[in-house]
């Protein structure tokens, strides 16, 4: 037997750094959306006790105990006292250090598909909170729905996002370190979007008041490290997408488009202009 789940990514409509956690990490306020660019897991019992074995169709994710698939179903077989190898393969969609949390999805669709094969019976809070033993953006991806994220990402709760735009994802030729960003904040230099006002927005498909209230605290860090994000957000700008945004800690830039027909124009525009870009929706 075997189970298939979507992985989907996300994109960050917000992002608040609050403050900084006597655990070390940042206290966040977020917006965040899935979209239809998604890896596919598929987990299947082996006969090998206690071993889990991951493969995927990408040779950018690792094949060990570094991969968050594997982390996730780690933990379950330790949690639950499993004593069943699994296999896990991921076929790659979503670009890796983009900050649209590839690895993150992939490690919860990894808990959800291991909750049915090994019929755990789990709420999807249940889930999440076991999420929070992987990563900080685990959790949102258990649910993999617009919600409004705080804490270091640990507590999660979904919103009405009746609006399902259409999003533009590009994608530089580089990754972003997510800790390297964080380590450069300083709480009283960045911005500070005001993420009650999206909520209200998003939940209201007030659309243009949406786009007003776009924000990201980490977004003026990456672009200083990196100032290919800042010519990729004009050139969309540039091309008439609705609203930009750099998602997560970056580099991937995000553009809303009310209008499929002006998203294409534009995804097909910007494709001269670097390599990965895909057009896609918010779930």
């Amino acid at each position: 037997m075997e189970i298939t789940e979507k992985a989907p990514a996300k994109i960050n409509l917000g992002l608040d750094v609050i403050g900084k956690r006597s655990d070390g990490y940042h206290e966040l306020d977020m917006i965040m959306a899935s979209v239809d660019l998604a890896d596919r897991v598929t987990v299947r019992e082996i006969p090998e006790d206690d071993v889990i074995r991951i493969q995927s169709s990408s040779s950018f994710v690792p094949l060990n105990k570094k991969n968050h698939a594997y982390k996730a179903a780690d933990l379950l077989k330790k949690s639950f006292n499993i004593k069943k190898g699994v296999e896990i393969y991921i076929d790659k969609k979503t670009p890796v250090a983009a900050g649209l949390a590839g690895g993150s999805s992939d490690a919860a669709a990894t808990l959800r598909a291991l909750n049915l094969l090994w019929d755990l019976k789990l709420s999807l809070p249940e889930l999440a909170k076991l999420g929070e033993q992987i990563g900080s953006d685990v959790p949102y991806c258990v649910y993999g729905q617009t919600a409004r994220v705080t804490g270091r990402g640990e507590s999660v709760r979904p919103i009405t996002n009746p609006k399902k735009s259409w999003v533009i994802l590009v994608k530089p030729e580089f990754g972003i370190s997510t800790p390297d960003i964080f380590r450069a904040v300083d709480l009283a230099e960045i911005s500070h979007p005001d993420i009650m006002a999206l909520e209200t927005a998003v939940a209201m498909a007030d659309f243009p008041e949406m786009l007003a209230q776009l924000g990201n605290s980490l977004e003026a860090i990456s672009i200083g490290k990196y100032p290919l994000i800042e010519k990729i957000k004009q050139r969309l700008l540039d091309s008439g997408a609705d609203g930009v945004l750099m998602s997560g800690s970056g580099p991937t830039v995000f553009a809303l488009c009310q209008q499929e027909k002006k998203a294409r124009r534009i995804c097909n525009g910007i494709k001269g202009f670097c390599d990965e870009v895909y057009l896609v929706r918010m779930l």
